[in-house]
């Protein structure tokens, strides 16, 4: 299989509407030689007959038929929006070229013309086709040009650098990127800074929210559908795999897709090519993959939830994005160049928060992390009517925070003075495993990896703390 660059038409299907039967196999025989599929039709009740069976990436039409115009297979839909088309026209008939464009046309040629114009015309045209796409995916995203990782994120920086680094060196074939961290923490945001600072910049980046596709629609709006696919597929619709082609698909909480789906798209990772619901041509994709997960892989490649041939794939460039609460002092940071933000887009003047306000977010284990902090933020902008922001909301029950108390007098509050108060090892570390255990369900493993110990550990202090009980 052809790799697709500016002269390989590889894959592509081409129906070719002509009454000049010379230039039709001219044009057939160029075109096959690209490695297109190619259709010849002479009139358009010919040409209406091949667009019924069979859905075609592009249509070379002439507009003077023998049996009519073809500018009327554009004007009653019979040739379908999803096509890219380009219009040949003799020498003085641009001004029907220019009809045609109105029409939906993406380009047109002027007869006569040299076939070996028409790789770079269907390039263009695919280029156009690929666009729409995007547009009509895309939704709208805050510029994170300045994003913010303090000294926290230091390694993250300089792996980030590391994988630009070796992008601009390889600038094809794009290795895949794995994302782990907790939900709200900011995967989605490091997804887009790699791709603007990277050399795909220029590129489309596609972001999917594998939660959120339904099971019966997420191989259809991945990989595409030819028509009659299935029952509502009436018309070719590209998937989101061709519309990133040249740039980046980043695919937000990816162990929600199926074990069909994540078998697909290792393959597309693998092979660098798809293809589309109930098509047979494969089509080449130069794809840089960006997964995301708030979820233990393993873990889910252990519960059967996730392909382990599909881990080992994505599992190479691997960046780990810290929850808010180990963040420390760059937490307060943060939270400020958001308040300043908010307050421009508030149009309030500029509001400081507290020292206790500081304490309390040092505090708080922030569950929802970024998210949380940036709508905590809004909140008390919105609500309080002081100048400052305390973050009183924050306290669950009286004096504590998240069942911490707030006066520094608990080990776990940043507030606490182990030189005045009687600390004690053992019974931190019991607590400790007791806290790994109540967050992961009683999964003695998943504690372990948490606190960086074995499970031998995690059964030993279990063991040991019951001997102690009796």
């Amino acid at each position: 299989m052809e790799n697709r660059n500016d002269s390989s038409l590889a894959g592509l299907s081409v129906l070719v509407v002509d009454d000049e039967a010379l230039l039709r196999r001219r044009l057939a025989a160029h075109l096959k030689e690209l490695g297109a599929e190619v259709t010849q039709s002479e009139c358009l009740e010919t040409a209406r007959s091949r667009l019924a069976a069979s859905v075609y990436d592009f249509v070379l039409l002439d507009i003077h038929l023998p049996d009519g115009i073809g500018l009327d297979l554009l004007q009653n839909h019979t040739i379908p929006s999803e096509t890219g088309t380009v219009v040949m026209t003799a020498q003085g008939g641009v001004e029907g070229a220019v009809d045609a464009m109105r029409l939906g046309a993406l380009d047109y040629l002027v007869k006569p013309f040299d076939p070996a114009l028409l790789p770079l015309v269907m390039n263009r045209v695919r280029k156009l086709r690929q666009s729409s796409r995007v547009s009509e995916h895309e939704r709208e995203k805050e510029d994170e040009s300045g994003f913010f990782f303090g000294q926290s994120l230091d390694e993250l920086r300089e792996r980030l650098n590391k994988i630009i680094a070796a992008d601009t060196r390889l600038v094809t074939s794009l290795p895949p990127v794995l994302i782990a961290g907790e939900t709200g923490s900011g995967k989605s945001t490091i997804a887009r800074w790699l791709h603007r600072n990277g050399p795909r910049a220029n590129q489309p980046m596609i972001e999917v929210n594998c939660s959120a596709l339904p099971e019966s629609l997420a191989e259809s709006e991945l990989f595409g559908s030819e028509k009659g696919a299935f029952t509502d597929a009436h018309a070719m619709r590209q998937g989101l795999f061709e519309a990133a082609h040249g740039g980046t698909l980043f695919l937000d909480e990816i162990p929600s897709l199926s074990s069909a789906v994540q078998a697909k798209v290792l393959t597309a990772i693998e092979d660098r090519s798809i293809r589309r619901i109930g098509g047979n041509r494969q089509i080449d994709v130069d794809v840089r993959v960006i997964a995301a997960t708030n979820r233990d892989l393993h873990d889910a490649v252990e519960c059967g939830e996730f392909r382990e041939d599909l881990l080992h794939r994505l599992d190479l460039f691997r960046l780990v994005l810290p929850p808010l609460r180990a963040r420390g002092e760059d937490m307060i940071l943060l939270a400020e160049r958001l308040l300043a933000e908010l307050c421009t887009r508030h149009r309030l003047p500029l509001r400081k928060i507290t020292e206790e306000g500081k304490r309390r977010m040092l505090a708080y284990r922030w569950p929802g992390n970024v998210r949380e902090l940036a709508h905590e933020l809004e909140r008390g902008l919105v609500f309080d009517d002081a100048a400052v922001l305390d973050f009183a909301r924050l306290s669950n029950g009286e004096g504590s925070l998240n069942g911490i108390p707030l006066d520094g007098s608990d080990w776990l509050n940043p507030l606490y003075d182990f030189a005045k108060e009687n600390f004690q090892m053992e019974d931190a570390i019991n607590r400790l495993v007791q806290l790994a255990l109540k967050q992961t369900g009683g999964n003695a493993s998943k504690a372990a990896r948490m606190l960086g110990v074995t499970r031998d550990f995690i059964r030993y202090r279990l063991h040991g703390d019951r001997k102690e009980k009796s």
